[in-house]
């Protein structure tokens, strides 16, 4: 999509439906050609239409951050869910689960003996429903546990009852300059170290699963079984700055206006105000970004500062500074927490609007 549809006010979201459909087939056949399962993680979007799409292309099922997440796609349809994130299971979160296993395969995660042994307590009889991944640590060093302590945990979610039916990892690492191949590398050792001593212990291991959009297509199928981008669908400035995705593969971005404009002059910059802030872009910048997003159609440009409703965009010297009223396209440099800012978005196609999506999963954080 090369403009914005006349009918939107700025700031909003919007997604172009023809790159939405090419990166979702793309990376689709580019899981399967590897010979590995794709279950994308459908915390980015929140929408169930997209969810469809990957369904549709052939996705074994969906990854969900939270129960909520899970609630909102199995009531749309989806029968294969897994909550990769370590749970701990109350009397409230058990029941539901139960109801969620219901209508749907459900599997979560797990990172202590400690947790699975209460989420057994609390499902009771149910608890054989439920299938358990344990996580590992890849590297990240976030939850997870070292490959090595895995069988203790999937020990204890047997005696609790669960199904143990894998192991699984998040290369995050991967999301910095430069790491994508070491962390997809460190993500197949420690998958295939932590799959080792389950199968020691007695235990098969049909799921083996890691990858993040940086490192999905680096992932290796001699040890992993399913991959879990969820950006892919997207893209984002982190993306691109990261050389992961080209300009032409920026799905979503968030129209805008130029509300403010200066000239500058001596110690003070060239620049425009745009109307898009913190509160539709999101204000997550890694340390190594150049900005805090990017302009689809000005990639010599910085925004260097966000408010929560100005986005201050210091306009190279050499290029003509726009014109107040213009609309300009911003790609937010975390594009996950952008779909969370907003209860729909627009969807359209060659410039004209298609449709609204509603971000049905928007929120559903617990």
């Amino acid at each position: 999509m090369t403009s914005i549809p006349a009918e939107i006010d700025t700031p909003d979201v919007l997604i172009d439906r023809d790159v939405l459909e090419r990166n979702i087939e793309r990376m689709a056949a580019a899981v399967r050609d590897r010979g590995l399962r794709l279950r994308p993680h459908a915390k980015t979007h929140k929408v169930p239409e997209i969810a469809a799409l990957q369904l549709a292309a052939g996705a074994a099922g969906l990854t969900v951050a939270t129960l909520g997440e899970a609630e909102i796609f199995a009531a749309y349809g989806a029968d294969d869910l897994f909550v990769a994130y370590p749970l701990w299971v109350g009397p409230r979160q058990a029941e539901r689960l139960r109801r969620l296993s219901a209508t749907a395969r459900i599997s979560v995660g797990v990172d202590s003996a400690e947790a699975a042994t209460a989420m057994g307590e609390q499902l009771g009889d149910a608890a054989g429903d439920i299938a358990v991944l344990v996580e590992v640590d890849s590297g990240h060093h976030r939850s997870g546990v070292h490959p090595d302590a895995a069988a203790d945990v999937a020990r204890a979610a047997a005696r609790a009852g669960l199904r143990v039916e894998g192991v699984f990892t998040f290369p995050g690492h991967s999301y910095a300059p430069g790491m994508p191949v070491e962390a997809a590398a460190q993500e197949q050792q420690a998958l295939e170290r932590a799959a080792g001593q389950l199968e020691e212990a007695g235990f098969e291991v049909p799921r083996r699963s890691g990858g993040s959009t940086p490192s999905a297509l680096l992932t290796d199928s001699t040890t992993a079984t399913e991959v879990r981008p969820g950006v892919y669908v997207f893209g984002d400035a982190q993306q691109l700055e990261l050389g992961r995705c080209a300009l032409e593969d920026i799905a979503l971005t968030v129209a805008s206006t130029v509300v403010s404009r200066h000239e500058g002059g001596t110690g003070v910059p060239r620049r425009v105000v745009l109307d898009a802030g913190s509160k539709v872009l999101g204000s997550d910048r890694a340390a190594w970004a150049t900005g805090h997003g990017r302009l689809m159609d000005h990639p010599d440009a910085r925004i260097t500062a966000l408010s929560e409703h100005h986005a201050t965009v210091v306009w190279p010297e050499d290029a003509p500074l726009p014109a107040l009223g213009e609309r300009l396209r911003v790609i937010p440099n975390h594009v996950c927490l952008t779909m969370n800012l907003v209860d729909d978005v627009a969807v359209g196609r060659g410039g004209a609007l298609l449709e609204r999506w509603t971000v049905a999963a928007r929120g559903r954080n617990s």
